[in-house]
């Protein structure tokens, strides 16, 4: 019997140990993950400053909301409405092809409330805005139907294919028209945030090891202070 309990002993003593090392693990995790997320911040902040530079024929990561701009003539009849969440309110963004010199560049020219979205400008126009990366496979807990035209995301690969296109591998998010242009589509509404909670998950996974570390202490000590009362009783009696 004292062998089996101390045996069980130990095993408790180290699923406790491993559980605070477990602890600190991802608490020291979550402080890496703190100082990746405020270099992506300040990275993709010093390109929402930067002047724009001329629409790439390709991009990566290394280049999502990189003001940029082109130049060219969007191609009529194309547009794409892509279901929408904004600050306005449900509604769809309106995609049109622009082809420039560098290739045809899906532009996001803005949001509109019902699907009546009017039609793109013709002759050569200037378009400045965000470079963002393509959004493949659907959002809003439903994939993209090319052949129903119900999209949920903006998908370039398979928008360009259901028009017969091809397209550079990302859009571009329109900047806000000047006033005196008409007032739909709404440009300009790109939403750039980044959630950085992970200060906050650091310090609850270090405390949760604390908390730990107090709790196996305590019921490591608690029985031996036992032990040793039991036996002052038995001394003090005889």
């Amino acid at each position: 019997m004292t062998r089996r309990h101390s045996l069980r002993s130990v095993l408790f003593v180290l699923a406790g140990l491993l559980t605070i090392a477990g602890l600190i693990a991802l608490g020291t995790w979550q402080v890496h993950r703190r100082t990746w997320k405020l270099d992506l911040i300040a990275r993709v902040d010093a390109r929402l400053r930067a002047a724009p530079v001329p629409a790439p024929r390709v991009a990566d990561k290394g280049d999502e909301y990189r003001r940029v701009v082109a130049r060219g003539d969007y191609l009529p009849g194309k547009n794409t409405l892509v279901q929408a969440s904004t600050v306005r309110g449900p509604g769809w963004w309106v995609l049109t092809p622009l082809a420039t010199s560098r290739g045809v560049i899906l532009v996001n020219r803005g949001y509109v409330p019902d699907r009546a979205a009017p039609p793109a400008p013709t002759g050569p126009v200037t378009v400045t805005g965000l470079l963002r990366l393509s959004e493949p496979g659907g959002g809003f807990l439903r994939s993209n139907d090319p052949v129903g035209g119900r999209w949920y995301s903006r998908d370039v690969a398979a928008i360009a294919r259901t028009d017969g296109l091809r397209t550079v591998p990302y859009f571009i998010d329109a900047a806000a028209a000047p006033t005196e242009r008409p007032a739909q589509p709404v440009g300009g509404m790109t939403v750039v945030a980044f959630r950085n909670n992970h200060l906050v998950y650091a310090i609850t996974w270090y405390s949760l090891a604390l908390m730990t570390a107090v709790a196996l202490a305590y019921l490591m000590i608690a029985p031996r202070q036992g032990r040793s009362r039991s036996r002052s009783r038995g001394v003090d009696a005889s």
